[in-house]
């Protein structure tokens, strides 16, 4: 499995935190790999440029073939991703209220759900698609989703001090008290709490919540000889016991079961995010 990251153009990085090419080429004679996929604290757009894969919940045995595009908005639920023999996939992560900016949709009409990008960008995204089953390599797919993010620049909402301080609380993990967050916003607490249903789909304590959640389950993904107590104080949590009802809550179950589930599978979806 081989991932990289790309920083963005310059004009993009105030709405796109990072985009990143993903290759997977499953191992002769192994023609399908299940591994675990909880939330992010992104909301994201995945362009398959072939072999797209297909997502099942947990709860739920059966799994259904993504479409070529999809934008997931913000996550609350883990999901199961099966890839299929090989994997050549762009992956556009969005600033805590950059997907916002760009479709003028309130993200918590996108909550917990996956999206067949054409519905959003029509012709657009028809033509994005086509190009990139003929991309003869990733970095060349990059550079056509890059101009197409390129070209949504003009017509984003404007930048918010809510903007500002969602990207502080993102870069301290989550561990920034929401009262100083919503003081960067120049907003009320009760004014921050519905900005931040409108911009990124959730109240900010559950963002923060996912933000460490996120961090510890990285943090067992690059760096699985880490005991789960060193995780725990890693991620900011104020003990064990925190940890563990998030992993619970976002993975569906506890930390020691996902650390098995994770051993049947060769890949490690999460790791490369960096925040």
């Amino acid at each position: 499995m081989e991932i990289n990251v790309y920083i963005p153009h310059p004009n993009l990085q105030q709405y796109v935190f990072n985009i990143a090419t993903v290759n997977v080429l499953l191992p002769e004679g192994i023609n399908d790999v299940v591994t675990p996929y909880p939330p992010t604290p992104f909301q994201s757009l995945m362009f398959y440029c072939n072999h797209p894969v297909s997502m099942g919940r947990i709860e739920d045995c059966n799994f259904d073939k993504q479409p070529l595009t999809v934008l997931i908005g913000p996550q609350f639920s883990r999901v199961n991703i099966k890839v299929h023999r090989q994997l050549s996939a762009i992956r556009v992560d969005f600033l805590p209220g950059g997907m916002y900016r760009m479709l003028g949709i309130p993200m918590h009409e996108l909550f917990d759900g996956g999206f067949d990008a054409i519905d959003f960008f029509g012709r657009e995204m028809r033509s994005i698609n086509e190009q990139l089953q003929n991309t003869p390599n990733l970095e060349e797919g990059k550079n056509i989703v890059e101009k197409f993010l390129l070209n949504q620049v003009t017509k984003l909402k404007g930048l918010l001090p809510i903007d500002s301080a969602l990207r502080i609380l993102l870069n301290h993990n989550g561990t920034m008290a929401i009262e100083k967050t919503a003081a960067f916003s120049y907003l009320s607490i009760k004014q921050f709490e519905r900005k931040c249903k409108e911009r990124i789909g959730m109240n900010p304590k559950m963002f923060a919540r996912i933000l460490k959640f996120s961090k510890a389950y990285r943090l067992h993904e690059s760096s699985p000889q880490l005991n789960w107590t060193q995780i725990a104080y890693d991620a900011g949590y104020y003990d064990q016991m925190h940890m563990i009802r998030d992993f619970k809550t976002f993975a569906g179950v506890n930390p020691s079961v996902i650390q098995q589930q994770l051993l049947s599978t060769p890949l490690r979806m999460q790791k490369d995010l960096r925040y």
